[in-house]
């Protein structure tokens, strides 16, 4: 499941650079994640770096976008290959 941001986002920008895979960016007031990009941190750390530093807790779980350890995992392989 892909990670995103909600409206309590300060727009710190704490999340964006220990992203593995670049998928934080800045948007109109809030910051956003590439769902097509985000694993979750699977295949680089042991969990999301983002929810690590993030103040605000703002990064949560994508409920419109669940996929398996097993597909982050092929999905964090096919970005860095």
């Amino acid at each position: 499941m892909a990670l995103t941001i909600n409206e309590d986002c300060t727009a710190c920008d704490a999340c964006r650079p220990v992203c593995p895979n670049q998928a934080i960016s800045a948007s109109d007031t809030i910051y956003a994640v590439d769902a097509l990009r985000c694993t979750e941190c699977v295949g680089a750390e042991d969990e999301p770096q983002c929810q690590l530093v993030c103040p605000a807790d703002c990064i949560v779980p994508n409920p419109d976008w669940r996929e398996t350890p097993e597909q982050l995992q092929d999905k964090y392989q096919q970005l860095h290959s």
